[in-house]
């Protein structure tokens, strides 16, 4: 079927417009995925690195270090560069508490960038 002179050049205008609406969209998906992806890890790390710093014969230097090797063999180095532990008291237990804020860097060219934060709380050990 031939197409008359006006409907000549139609299908290009009409793929410009569905891809300015479907590019960003997708983009915006896999910026998601990307966060959560970091998140999930940053939350596991730092559980992690509590119940690893929490033993008896441990400390927070130890759940620090264990936090960040962690996090630098799943992510990247870059997210293991805000990383604080340290003792703390819920509800009247002594737990150590990791703490991991990292940023997740912008999809494509121009966007914000994601702050993502995690913390971990183990009970510290005790001798009896």
């Amino acid at each position: 079927m031939r197409r008359g002179r006006s409907q000549r050049g139609s299908a290009v205008v009409d793929f410009v417009l569905l891809a300015m609406i479907l590019v960003p969209l997708l983009l915006g998906l896999i910026h998601l995925g990307l966060v959560l992806h970091v998140r999930n890890t940053l939350n596991a790390a730092a559980s992690d690195a509590a119940r690893h710093g929490a033993r008896l014969d441990r400390g927070p230097d130890e759940a620090r270090a264990r936090a960040r090797q962690v996090v630098s063999r799943v992510l990247a180095a870059r997210f293991a560069d805000d990383i604080a532990a340290g003792y703390a008291e819920v509800e009247g237990a002594a737990v150590l508490e990791v703490r991991i804020r990292a940023t997740v860097p912008p999809l494509g060219l121009w966007g914000p960038a994601t702050e993502v934060s995690a913390v971990g709380r183990s009970v510290r050990e005790r001798v009896p």
